[in-house]
């Protein structure tokens, strides 16, 4: 599954921040981020590439892949959002 933030919509609650925090993080900007690390992806080969911008290894406007063990949090953040800015696709 994909996750991505719409920044324009983004209102910097920080819900998603704090209901999937291994997902979502909050920037100086004041913008939520999603985050994709490799610590949610220890099976794959060392080789593969991570979204490791936004210094916390995190993208707005962009999608990340993220684990089907957070799939929950995702969605229970998506709709907790003030915003309406957390898309989810497969």
């Amino acid at each position: 599954m994909n996750v991505w933030i719409d920044a324009d919509l983004c209102t910097g609650d920080g819900i998603c921040a704090e209901i999937a925090p291994a997902v979502f993080f909050m920037e100086d900007d004041g913008l939520a981020y999603v985050r994709e690390s490799k610590e949610h992806f220890p099976d794959l080969s060392a080789d593969h590439s991570f979204n490791e911008n936004k210094g916390q290894g995190g993208t707005a406007n962009g999608v990340a892949r993220i684990p089907d063990a957070l799939l929950d949090d995702v969605v229970e953040a998506a709709e907790e959002c003030p915003g309406e800015c957390i898309f989810i696709e497969p």
